[in-house]
């Protein structure tokens, strides 16, 4: 409950922030840096080396792969037929394919499934989630926001290879692979940078949250909710459970992580690309109250199955 309450102080004290004008015009601009450059990189610096594969693990490993995979084919196909621009396509594949699998999803986990719940959910945030984000949507930022002639492959590989988060992660890739990990003290350090990740991000969403009712995208935030919070957990349901009969501890979390509310770092991610940053913050605004919802009706489904 502790996390919830934190979200929405967060985001109300970055509202406030926009309200009276104590930071530069544009100083969310400096916190996304800060998030990009610092508090990413060190939560994979801290985690991947410590993710353990094991093959009881495959669902929850594969749902937010599969969940981004959905968003890119689907968003990509439904914008060109309504003939969107990449960059708000683009934002809708980052914050309606990445779900808010840690910050919300780990407290829920634990709620309904216990201890051993939550160590599934630590995977499938860890290699799942973060790990897409670390490189499908890096790739998906700079390709959806670079102009034509920065679109070359050399450009964005460029841009991917040099982007500080993507970095951290094959360090730390490489640290898993080769068994290293820092010392207890260097650890505590880096969890320590590692708790920064949420306050400054949502504090950031909350300085450009703006609910506008004449706002031009509200359709476009129903498509994508539509889309996170209905069709995703919809599809992922059929495929685990309907299509190949999964009934244990590890399909039911994984289920309910994939109808988790938008990624908060995924917004921090289209805003810092330019990907309509308007648009991102309310996806995250709107998104995680009205998943709260949504999640009692998946569980509901899960338990009645």
């Amino acid at each position: 409950m502790g996390n919830v309450i934190l979200i929405f102080i967060c985001l109300m004290l970055g509202v406030v922030l926009q309200k009276i004008k104590v930071f530069p015009k544009n100083g969310h601009v400096t916190l996304n840096q800060f998030v990009i450059y610092i508090s990413l990189p060190a939560l994979s610096l801290y985690f991947i080396p410590k993710v353990v594969m094991r093959s009881e693990l495959l669902f929850p490993l594969c749902t937010s792969w599969i969940g981004f995979i959905l968003a890119y084919i689907f968003f990509t196909l439904l914008g060109k037929w309504l003939g969107w621009s990449k960059k708000l396509i683009g934002c809708l594949i980052l914050t309606g394919g990445l779900g808010n699998t840690a910050f919300i999803g780990f407290p829920v986990v634990e709620a309904l499934f216990g201890k051993q719940g939550l160590k599934t959910a630590i995977v499938l945030d860890q290699a799942g989630t973060f790990v897409v984000m670390a490189t499908l949507g890096i790739l998906v930022a700079t390709t959806h926001s670079a102009s034509l002639k920065d679109s070359g492959a050399s450009v964005i590989l460029k841009r991917v290879f040099t982007f500080p988060p993507f970095v951290a992660f094959l360090i730390g890739a490489a640290m898993n692979v080769s068994g290293f990990d820092f010392t207890e003290d260097i650890q505590e350090v880096i969890m320590n940078i590692c708790r920064t990740t949420a306050p400054v991000a949502l504090v950031a969403v909350g300085m450009q949250l703006k609910i506008d009712r004449k706002s031009k995208y509200w359709n476009s935030l129903y498509i994508g909710l539509f889309f996170k919070l209905i069709l995703m957990p919809a599809i992922i349901f059929t495929l685990y459970k309907v299509i190949l009969g999964g009934k244990g501890l590890e399909t039911n979390v994984s289920l309910i992580e994939a109808s988790m509310g938008p990624m908060v770092t995924a917004a921090v991610l289209a805003s810092a690309y330019g990907l309509k940053p308007k648009l991102a913050g309310m996806m995250i605004g709107v998104g995680i109250p009205v998943s709260f919802i949504t999640l009692d009706f998946w569980y509901w489904l899960i338990l009645n199955y």
